[in-house]
């Protein structure tokens, strides 16, 4: 969430920074206007409040003095002005919730190194690792899982609906296998390890921006008033929500691998076949905790930690830095990851990385305390490290044999007992 005193001490510098995201956001001028009528309300309550105080010493002395008739007046008058002051704060409450209802739904400000753009077309392209194939007889990553028998979309169509797939044999444990390398690397770099429950409260999904802007997107158990996380992202990030963390704790690094779930609303038509976007998909995550002096850095070294994999595995892969236009709704800052597609041939996303600032921990009334023992809001750093079903069907494609077998990745083959290839 943005900061209310800076959005409007500052209002037309942050609707420019804003408009760079190919939005409309004249509605803050709402905040502008309900932030003076916030001001007027709270002077007046304090005015009440200062000559309460001064009426309430006159009753006092006017007792001693056996004043009991002009001591009754005032009692009154104070009575009203109680009463009047409940007013002033039920209308000081409505307007404060006005202008959260607005700060929530609005977006972080694009950082001034992030490219201007639309979209996708305009994210900038910063770097590549790797040579890709391109061979028009490798075929596409769901025709090789379905022939070899490591997923059965068929079957996951049956259990759940479209874009759900079951994986069996060696599709299972090249995901588990995967899974495991990831953590291990990661832990490696200092992240540490997290098993977080995949079900979460309202208030966490809002802790990372996914509420209220984004419910259409969720999974909602209304029983138990909980909702399936779309990534591990939240509950990671909201693991110190409303604390104050000792700034010499800080950075903090944690990874974790979880199922997520998206109802995908936005994505009509996009990705049916494979399992590039399923409702159901799994990823390994690395969220950090800085402070705000490094967070720029640590986010130089969350993409290195998520190129760390794909290097290990060999996949070639270029880093984006997407446009103002294609950034999320928390970030003010991301670089893509794309790993290349030689059976679509194209580079498709596999992980990205964010620098938040502290538009999260505002949200979660997270702080740390500094050495001059004053408190200041964490940043917060989210990244893919990496999407895992993605990850199979690049391995697919990219370690694909003429007869159809696949080779598995060298730094994989201890995971899998040694084997080395799934036929």
């Amino acid at each position: 969430m943005l900061d209310q005193k800076k959005v409007v001490d500052n209002f037309d510098e942050i609707i420019k920074k804003l408009n760079r995201r190919q939005d409309d956001f004249s509605y803050l001028q709402d905040v502008k206007e309900l932030s003076e009528q916030r001001r007027t309300l709270i002077v007046k309550s304090e005015k009440l409040k200062e000559q309460r105080n001064i009426e309430s010493k006159k009753v006092g002395a006017l007792v001693a003095e056996e004043k009991k008739h002009e001591a009754e007046k005032i009692k009154a008058l104070i009575v009203t002005m109680k009463k009047e002051m409940e007013i002033i704060d039920e209308q000081l409450n409505q307007v404060e919730a006005k202008i959260k209802g607005i700060l929530e739904v609005t977006p972080n400000i694009p950082d001034d190194s992030v490219p201007t753009g639309q979209d996708e077309n305009d994210n900038l392209e910063i770097r590549k690792w790797g040579e890709g194939i391109s061979n028009s007889k490798i075929k596409e990553h769901w025709e090789v899982a379905a022939k070899l028998d490591i997923i059965d979309f068929e079957r996951g169509t049956k259990l759940s609906g479209s874009r759900f797939v079951v994986y069996k044999g060696m599709g299972a444990k090249l995901e588990r296998a995967l899974v495991n390398f990831m953590l291990d690397e990661h832990g490696k770099r200092g992240y540490i390890e997290i098993e977080p429950p995949i079900l979460v409260q309202p208030q966490i999904m809002y802790g990372t921006g996914n509420l209220p802007k984004f419910k259409e997107d969720t999974y909602y158990t209304e029983k138990d008033n909980l909702y399936l996380i779309p990534t591990a992202e939240v509950p990671l990030t909201n693991l110190y929500r409303e604390e104050i963390l000792t700034g010499r704790d800080l950075p903090i690094y944690h990874t974790a691998y979880t199922p997520c779930f998206r109802q995908e609303a936005g994505s009509a038509g996009r990705d049916t076949k494979g399992i590039i976007r399923l409702h159901q998909f799994r990823k390994v995550e690395m969220v950090k905790f800085t402070k705000a002096e490094n967070s720029f850095d640590e986010l130089e070294k969350m993409v290195l930690d998520a190129e760390n994999i794909l290097q290990l595995l060999e996949i070639p892969y270029r880093v984006v830095l997407l446009c103002s236009g294609d950034m999320g709704f928390s970030s003010t800052k991301t670089y893509d990851i794309e790993v290349w597609m030689p059976g679509q041939n194209k580079y498709r996303e596999i992980s990205s990385c964010s620098n938040c600032l502290d538009f999260q921990a505002r949200r979660m009334k997270l702080r740390y305390r500094d050495d001059k023992n004053e408190t200041n809001f964490v940043h917060t750093l989210n990244g893919s490290g990496l999407a895992v079903d993605r990850l199979i069907a690049t391995i697919l494609e990219n370690y694909q044999n003429e007869d159809g077998t696949i080779n598995i990745p060298k730094k994989l083959q201890s995971y899998l007992q040694g084997q080395t290839i799934i036929s």
